[in-house]
């Protein structure tokens, strides 16, 4: 059995979940979500929870089903009430970043600034050396900062780019000059 599959998901008061023709929409105070379900995958409203069931509880692959859209539903209650925030640090002399309208402005390290152009849906903020993505979609939070980490990784000698605040860089020792015996 998936034990993340079998846990119910609360609904909190405010949050309006309407279940019909295989979509969940899940509606907030910060916006509307939507997800599709597959075959094989039920979802069912008892008072103020969701729970997530399958067919066949023996298949492998309705298993991982059954928890990836548990997940997945969570994800937009989640999203709708709180929000999602992923922050990324820029290291690197003269490495900047600043936000112009709907653009999104990288300078570093290369001879032009890059112009990102932030997705419907996300907000920017820069302060200092923090780049803080936020919106209500998880997927979309993640993907938007992923995509402005592959702009400039950071390297393994320095640790100058851009990294998640949580990500540690494995540094290598830099070449020795002049070493002899």
């Amino acid at each position: 059995m998936s034990r993340v599959g079998k846990q119910p998901i609360i609904i909190p008061d405010g949050v309006e979940v309407n279940i019909e023709n295989e979509i969940v929409k899940v509606k907030g105070p910060k916006g509307e979500l939507m997800v599709k379900l597959i075959k094989n995958v039920f979802v069912e409203m008892v008072d103020k929870e969701i729970r997530v069931k399958i067919a066949d509880e023996t298949d492998g692959k309705q298993l991982a089903l059954w928890g990836l859209f548990r997940s997945l539903i969570n994800n937009l209650v989640v999203g709708v009430t709180e929000g999602f925030i992923k922050e990324l640090e820029i290291n690197g002399i003269g490495f900047k970043a600043e936000v112009r309208g709907n653009i999104l402005v990288l300078n570093v390290g290369f001879s032009h600034p890059v112009n990102f152009e932030i997705p419907e849906g996300i907000k920017i903020e820069v302060k200092a050396n923090v780049i803080a993505i936020s919106g209500i979609d998880k997927h979309l939070v993640g993907e938007t900062a992923a995509i402005i980490r592959k702009i400039k990784k950071p390297e393994p000698y320095k640790g100058k780019g851009i990294k998640y605040m949580d990500e540690v860089i494995v540094r290598k020792v830099g070449k020795t000059a002049g070493k002899t015996e």
